[in-house]
């Protein structure tokens, strides 16, 4: 058969060959090679720095030296501007070698290099969805004629988009502009982890005709390390993280900035240089971090997930992972940050308590039988559709209900929408005045502009809501990074400290105004606090292997000593959770009954027990404990076999008690202009599982 190699023009196998001095392709490659060269759609999965950007940049650089497009012809969408930056100078070294160009579009980069883009559009445009929307509704981007010639997209990290609000708006305004196309414009998604990667391929599809393809070769089998060593503090976990990253390049993952700022600070003047890494850090300091780190050779990133995806800090040692990660994917993405060049991957987990040790077994274990969780990809993204409305009548100043819907009504994201809901939803927001109806066609409204219109609506283009954020100096004006402000509530100036940035501050003043804190560095002996962390539900089947794994009595080789002790100690104390599941207090008419569901799973028959009886009811990942007067095991199982019914959920009695018992929970900025029974839904869908309560029946 033809290598896919060969199939390449002359000049780009010349320019792989001399720059890189490549004369064939990784096995991943020559298949999505093909794949993309016969024109398929196609979703590429290979493990983290097995070739997937080459094995998706190539064949289409080979498209665009056959017939170099007028404007854009290719898009590369990454998650996070970081990713794009890490990016950028490898793709710029493909562009660059066959004398084609590339440029890097995101809200960092100069307005006088943007300027220059505009006026000779660059062959591969390297930008995030947002920053998409923002250069479709811009004024001063002529995108009619930069995407004329668009001719395919490139999603990287394509699972941290697919089932997210960020991923149904990138979907949306890739529809919007692949319009202004002459082609049916080729998609090709790029990931490490995913459970279910053909739902993922259909999503990523969209309104494209072209045949479909998934890239998903046998996966080489190289040898992994995996140990856990029990700690008795986090002390302890930083003194022997410390000890660990001697002399190598480490990556030390958190679960919360809370924990990170703990043990960054317990990690410094141990011998290693120890850098901090989170959203709250300030831009420059993790810039700053990446580099330095990435020169080095004794030294550790303590890290949240902004490390997960695939940015190259260069040649990693070691991974340390400080209790344990909520899902298999995260995991399996941190895992596959070491080993990149040959060498076998290794994670080493640190753990301080039971619950954290039980929770990384299971999702060891979880991987090493090849599972890894899917991706829920919801057809009634509400909050997004809110976003893409307001978004496509202001960009045509006036738009009809009826061309709205012909595009959006197409979105995979959007398709299990009715016609009539979204009349329904039209009405609602023009009777509260963000639209407003002229001559039979949709405008801006007065409320819409007062919510979102500041600095020429930039908030329109953000889907997802954060957090309102306060900014930190030093009292040279230095920036240091940024704190919520639920956190900056709970601060006294010139008393209360707190850690950021890998070191102790004392807030010397607070702006509310202007939304800046001022600090100065902690007194010697100050103990610094940070902000509460609420911990992500954890899913019915790392909670089922937990389950699983209190029954066992297998003993595992990854373990050190003292962690064997803490999960015997487990199994003999919990056994009776396990073995009996329901356990009655008869006595404090209260029954605990140890699901094992998973938290969404969990809180879902809290709100339907509480309906039906007005119980008490408390609940966690792993059981509910249900208090009641009068409560009786025969009333309890009667009340368990109606709430697991998908007719309990859809009766008007039980929406309309979710209605007024659901926390009032804000999960995006676009939750306040629908309709109550649609802001419902949103809630339900973050918090419940109501589909997933028949696995308990």
């Amino acid at each position: 058969m033809t290598s896919a190699f060969s199939r390449f023009p002359d000049r780009l196998q010349a320019a792989i060959t001399s720059r890189l001095g490549w004369t064939s392709l990784r096995p991943v490659q020559e298949l999505a090679g093909h794949a993309i060269l016969d024109g398929y759609n196609t979703i590429v999965l290979a493990p983290t720095a097995g070739g997937k950007t080459e094995a998706s940049m190539f064949p289409l650089l080979a498209q665009m030296v056959e017939s170099e497009p007028k404007g854009v012809g290719m898009l590369y969408i990454a998650p996070i501007k970081a990713l794009l930056n890490n990016q950028a100078d490898r793709l710029g070294m493909y562009t660059e070698m066959l004398g084609l160009s590339r440029f890097l579009w995101h809200g960092d980069i100069k307005a006088a290099e943007k300027r220059a883009f505009r006026k000779q559009p660059a062959t591969l445009l390297m930008t995030t969805p947002e920053s998409l929307e923002v250069m479709l509704m811009s004024g001063s981007v002529a995108h009619q004629e930069i995407f004329a010639d668009l001719r395919a997209v490139v999603i990287d990290e394509v699972h941290a988009l697919a089932g997210s609000d960020r991923g149904a708006q990138l979907m949306s305004v890739l529809e919007r502009l692949i319009r202004v196309s002459v082609h049916d414009v080729q998609r090709v998604g790029l990931s490490a982890t995913v459970g279910n990667p053909d739902t993922i391929l259909d999503w990523l599809q969209g309104t494209s005709q072209r045949p479909r393809c998934k890239i998903d070769p046998p996966k080489e089998q190289h040898k992994k390390e995996i140990r856990i060593l029990m700690q008795d503090s986090k002390l302890d976990i930083a003194n022997r993280s410390s000890m660990l990253a001697q002399g190598k390049k480490s990556l030390l993952f958190c679960q919360s900035r809370a924990l990170a700022e703990e043990i960054s600070g317990a990690m410094q003047n141990r011998g290693i240089d120890v850098f901090i890494h989170h959203s709250s850090v300030a831009l420059e300091e993790r810039t700053l971090a990446e580099e330095r780190f990435a020169n080095g050779h004794n030294n550790c990133i303590v890290c949240t997930s902004t490390l997960e995806l695939g940015i190259d800090v260069g040649d990693l040692d070691a991974v340390l992972q400080a209790n344990a990660p909520d899902t298999v994917s995260a995991f399996l993405q941190r895992l596959g940050r070491t080993g990149r060049r040959g060498g076998g991957a290794n994670t080493t987990f640190l753990i301080d308590n039971s619950a954290a040790l039980l929770q990384a077994i299971a999702v060891i274990e979880l991987a090493r039988r090849n599972w890894v969780e899917s991706i829920v990809v919801s057809d009634r993204n509400w909050a997004v559709l809110v976003q893409q409305l307001l978004a496509m009548t202001l960009q045509a100043t006036s738009i009809s209900p009826g061309d709205v819907w012909a595009q959006l009504g197409t979105i995979p994201d959007f398709k299990g929408i009715k016609r009539a809901e979204f009349d329904r939803l039209i009405k609602h927001m023009i009777k509260t005045n963000y639209l407003y109806l002229t001559g039979g066609l949709l405008a801006i409204g007065t409320e819409a502009e007062k919510t979102f219109g500041r600095k020429n609506f930039m908030a329109l283009y953000a889907v997802f809501s954060s957090p309102q954020q306060y900014e930190v100096y030093t009292v040279d004006d230095q920036p240091i990074g940024s704190l919520e402000q639920k956190f900056i509530d709970t601060l006294t100036p010139e008393i209360s400290c707190f850690l950021l940035g890998g070191r102790s501050w004392i807030a010397q003043s607070i702006d509310r105004d202007n939304r800046k804190i001022v600090v100065a560095p902690a007194p010697h002996g100050k103990k610094p606090t940070w902000g509460g962390f609420i911990p992500q539900f954890l899913g019915w089947e790392i909670c089922q292997e937990i389950a699983a794994l209190l029954k066992s009595k297998t003993d595992l080789v990854y373990l050190d000593k003292d962690a064997k002790l803490v999960l015997n100690t487990a199994r003999r104390e919990r056994r009776q959770e396990v073995i009996d599941r329901i356990i009655w207090a008869e006595e404090d008419q209260q029954v605990q009954w140890w699901t094992f569901a998973g938290g969404r799973i969990n809180r879902t028959l809290k709100y339907g027990l509480e309906c039906l009886w007005g119980w008490e009811v408390r609940a966690d990942n792993f059981q509910i404990t249900v208090t009641g007067e009068n409560l009786t095991p025969a009333m309890f199982e009667a009340a368990i076999v109606e709430v697991v019914t998908p007719e309990f959920w859809k009766s008007k009695d039980t929406q309309k008690y979710l209605l007024e018992q659901l926390p009032n929970y804000r999960f995006s900025k676009f939750q306040q202009v629908l309709p109550d029974r649609y802001a419902l839904e949103m809630v339900q869908g973050y918090l419940l599982d109501i589909d997933g309560i028949s696995k308990l029946s």
